[in-house]
């Protein structure tokens, strides 16, 4: 029998060693959450009863109304990344910047930025950008460790540039509007082009030779008719962007929601379609896969949200909640040791976990002890969103680095590339992709206002100085008895 004590933390750390071996975590969690707490019953620690809440629990999750945005946004992006955006905009852009030194790679950065706020996807902004840009930057005479480096890191931006799924997820766990949670993260995501940029800014001025110019004999033409392209690539999405998140409030300047995030995932699916429309690529083939794919990503949301609510549960139920608590309050450094250590924390936790997985399970347990610090919940949330960005970045096991491999041997297989491209640069060109991205954690840490300064501000009272005056109830009773029958006189008796 374990201690009561030990027991929070023993099942937390046996969490870890079941999630290791890789089995599907939605599974994993709902059968090691059951299982200790069955144990917890048998020796005690609750009751059989504590586990009856467990079903309405189930139930307010499907019965969520907002996460029900998830398939909507996820559709969107899924129509909007088939629809030949991506080619266009890279297109346009690298014959608009390629003469000059690092214009592809300040090309694959913007065109990141703006697909991260259209598709939603890693796998297929990752895809469909390193299928376009590689093989140019490639025969441009781009160092492969910065080609692999930039492509990737450009595909993880998505996952804090609004409408992030993983802002939603965030929103709905701290119980925070998803429009405050989308204004506070603009400012992260605009710091984020700026490092990117600056430092391939600083392999012009040094290395050069990684970041060549497109050569003079490339037949481009600068003119009104290539510009008028980048912006015929790039306006209509950013009228659906800004269509989607001024509705729901998430803009800066826009202080007003007049949907719900699930409404205008909707108004966004429809926009996507007339996109897709416009383009010429609307037919069964890209909405039968759309669809196929946004299917397999809701299921797979739900069921490791219902894993994360029976472990997180069992969890409660044997104080693991004041354990996490005791042990993160009593940090050095207060709130700002605390940012610390839960940073660190998440940071190596994304080596093993995906971004749902971390959001579902960790983030109730902390963010409780974060507000009794005094620390601004939407801060926290797109603090932990800039943070799970790295969860894609990491060598050997960030998603990303998978998904340019995969494109890399496609590419290499289909004689689009001459050399194949090895495994170890891909690793290599990762890692100051990855070492910026924890640069921005720290400015974020350091910089709160990069976060709050465009959240609406908080109405401040002085409970000391507010004076409540109350009338004078002895007026008027000095001047003698009160006269009854003429206060009713005038009331009817009621009828029967």
């Amino acid at each position: 029998m374990i201690p009561h004590d030990l027991f929070a933390p023993l099942m937390f750390v046996g969490l870890i060693l079941v999630l290791l071996p890789g089995f599907p975590v939605a599974f994993s969690l709902s059968a090691f959450g059951l299982f200790c707490g069955f144990l917890a019953i048998q020796w005690g620690y609750f009751t059989p009863q504590f586990l009856a809440i467990l079903p309405y629990n189930i139930f307010g999750i499907l019965s969520n109304e907002l996460l029900l945005a998830i398939p909507f946004f996820t559709l969107m992006g899924s129509i909007l990344e088939k629809c030949g955006l991506a080619e266009n905009m890279l297109d346009s852009m690298g014959q608009l910047f390629g003469r000059i030194k690092g214009g592809l790679g300040y090309s694959v950065i913007i065109v990141g930025f703006i697909l991260g706020a259209i598709t939603g996807t890693v796998a297929g902004q990752v895809i469909a950008m390193a299928l376009i840009s590689l093989p140019v930057m490639i025969r441009y005479g781009y160092h492969v460790r910065y080609t692999t480096g930039v492509l990737a890191a450009s595909g993880t931006i998505t996952q804090l540039v609004p409408p992030s799924l993983v802002l939603v997820v965030l929103a709905d766990q701290l119980g925070k509007s998803v429009g405050d949670m989308y204004k506070g993260a603009w400012g992260p995501s605009f710091l984020q082009i700026l490092l990117f940029a600056f430092y391939t800014f600083l392999l012009t001025k040094f290395k050069p030779s990684h970041v060549p110019a497109a050569p003079d004999n490339e037949n481009v033409k600068i003119d009104a008719a290539l510009v008028f392209k980048c912006v015929k690539g790039i306006l209509p999405s950013a009228v659906l962007i800004f269509l989607i998140l001024g509705s729901m409030g998430g803009i800066i300047g826009i202080n007003t929601a007049i949907v719900t995030p699930t409404e205008a995932g909707a108004l966004g699916v429809m926009g996507a379609l007339i996109l897709a429309a416009f383009n010429k690529r609307l037919n069964w083939k890209i909405l039968k896969g759309a669809l196929i794919g946004n299917m397999r990503i809701t299921a797979m949301v739900i069921f490791i949200l219902i894993g994360s609510r029976i472990f997180t549960l069992v969890f409660l139920g044997v104080d693991g909640a004041i354990w996490i608590e005791d042990m993160l309050i009593s940090l050095p450094g207060g709130a700002m040791g605390f940012l610390i250590v839960v940073n660190i924390f998440v940071f190596f936790l994304a080596f093993f976990l995906d971004f749902f997985e971390i959001a579902f399970i960790i983030v109730p347990l902390l963010a409780p002890v974060a507000e009794k610090l005094g620390i601004n919940l939407i801060f926290f949330g797109v603090l932990l969103s800039v943070n799970m960005q790295t969860s894609f970045m990491h060598p050997p096991f960030g998603f990303a680095l998978f998904y340019l491999r995969g494109i890399c041997d496609t590419l290499y297989k289909n004689k689009t590339i001459k050399k194949p491209i090895l495994t170890k640069d891909i690793y290599w060109g990762a890692l100051p992709w990855l070492f910026m991205q924890l640069i921005l954690v720290a400015l974020v840490i350091s910089f709160p206002g990069a976060v709050t300064y465009f959240l609406d501000k908080e109405v401040e009272v002085d409970l000391d100085k507010i004076e409540i005056e109350l009338p004078d109830f002895d007026q008027g009773y000095d001047q003698g008895p009160l006269d009854v029958d003429s206060i009713m006189e005038g009331f009817e008796e009621p009828t029967k």
